[in-house]
């Protein structure tokens, strides 16, 4: 995680335009949770600053730190970028991950659904779900 204030120093962005003069996958911070997800075909130097010095920009006023990976095949930032969607622990994000969700089978989703049970209850699952390995479309958003 690097400070956003490096944007606001001359040596500062004189370092980061260096550095980060590729595309890629990008996380903005507020403190030491993730804020927002973003990904670039431009230099990441280019798409971070539009965030870090433009008041306009929409996520201007939430976040103080950064952390950027040059990732330069547009199939690989893609998926870096899914999966830090997948693992942020808020949803916030409004980005949509351009990978293919994956249906678990039915014994993969009894599993999950004990260790979850076991997690929360302390108990194995008891919620008599026979197919939980289907979900209504209109759950999935």
């Amino acid at each position: 995680m690097l400070p956003r204030a490096l944007f606001h120093m001359k040596d500062g962005k004189a370092v980061l335009k260096v550095r980060l003069n590729k595309p890629g996958v990008y996380v903005l911070y507020r403190d030491d949770t993730p804020y927002y997800i973003g990904k670039t075909k431009k230099p990441l130097f280019k798409r971070i600053n539009t965030h870090a010095l433009r008041p306009n920009a929409r996520r201007y006023n939430f976040w103080n730190y950064f952390s950027a990976f040059e990732i330069a095949n547009d199939t690989h930032r893609d998926e870096v970028e899914a999966i830090l969607i997948a693992a942020m622990p808020t949803a916030a994000n409004s980005s949509r991950p351009k990978i293919e969700r994956m249906k678990l089978d039915r014994q993969a989703a009894k599993l999950i659904n004990n260790v979850q049970a076991l997690t929360l209850t302390g108990q194995a699952d008891k919620s008599g779900e026979a197919t939980p390995e289907d979900a209504d479309e209109e759950d999935e958003s």
